[in-house]
């Protein structure tokens, strides 16, 4: 059953999988494996898997996962498209799938079932697409006793601490984009500074695995989800002309317009 979820998951352009007995996880949200009908952690399992989500964008103003449609969508039709394959071969098993919501701590997970390490930036580093990419899984009440692998850390430059605007204040410029209300003036100035409409990357783009996954040609995504419909560089004219569906299919979608149309007049402002 295992290979067989894996294997489904490569078919649909996610080649970086892999198993791990949620006891060597961290419960965050038992409630959700509750209402997926499970009940003994001791006997469930998940295959971890990272989504490759990055394409080539040329100028951008805003971070590199929310160029395309929102992943949730993406994740809720994979999930929609393997989960009834599964219950149809194994009808005697149950299946849930999970991606940001999730009722366990995905980094960690990810990190001990060897998807990659953990790296200083707060993400996980895989060696073929770096930190661009979403964490996802899918648990099964099946036993998997396979071995848990020791946790791995990047190499600690510290080139990502030493390019964030605002590493010496112990904030993320990502973060302030994302406020509500009034910003003070100095959080306009940074914003208007590094002309960002939502999000920041700037940790991901000086790492140096990405360098390598650049150079190794692996770091693009080969999904063609995350290649449609994408809009790399955000004005108040393109905001202004989104219908309220397509607002809503939109990853900053859930801050609502004001608070990106603040960012935009912001950087836009003459």
């Amino acid at each position: 059953m295992i290979n067989k979820i894996i294997e489904l998951l490569s078919e649909r352009g996610i080649s970086i999988s892999a198993p791990i007995s949620l006891k060597n996880c961290i419960i965050t949200r038992k409630y959700k494996l509750e209402k997926a009908g499970f009940t003994n952690i001791d006997e469930l399992s998940a295959v971890v898997f990272a989504i490759p989500y990055l394409t080539p964008q040329g100028d951008r103003n805003i971070s590199s996962y929310a160029v395309s449609r929102d992943y949730h969508a993406y994740s809720k039709e994979l999930f929609g498209d393997i989960i009834p394959i599964l219950e149809r071969e194994f009808p005697a098993r149950r299946f849930a799938g999970f991606s940001d919501d999730s009722p366990i701590d995905e980094r960690l997970a990810a990190a001990r079932a060897g998807l990659g390490m953990l790296g200083k930036n707060g993400m996980l580093i895989t060696e073929k697409y770096s930190s661009y990419i979403f964490l996802g899984e899918i648990i099964t009440d099946i036993s998997f006793d396979g071995d848990v692998c020791e946790i791995k850390h990047c190499c600690g430059c510290g080139a990502c601490l030493r390019a964030c605007p605002m590493a010496e204040i112990g904030e993320c410029l990502s973060s302030l984009t994302q406020k509500k209300g009034e910003l003070a003036e100095s959080e306009r100035e940074i914003i208007k500074k590094y002309g960002s409409a939502w999000g920041c990357d700037i940790c991901q783009e000086v790492c140096p695995h990405t360098a390598e996954a650049k150079r190794a040609g692996t770091i693009y995504t080969e999904i063609e989800f995350f290649k449609k419909d994408t809009v790399p560089y955000l004005t108040s004219d393109i905001l202004t002309k989104m219908t309220d569906e397509e607002f809503a299919a939109r990853a900053y979608s859930w801050r609502g317009r004001k608070t990106i149309e603040r960012n935009l007049e912001i950087i836009e402002k003459k």
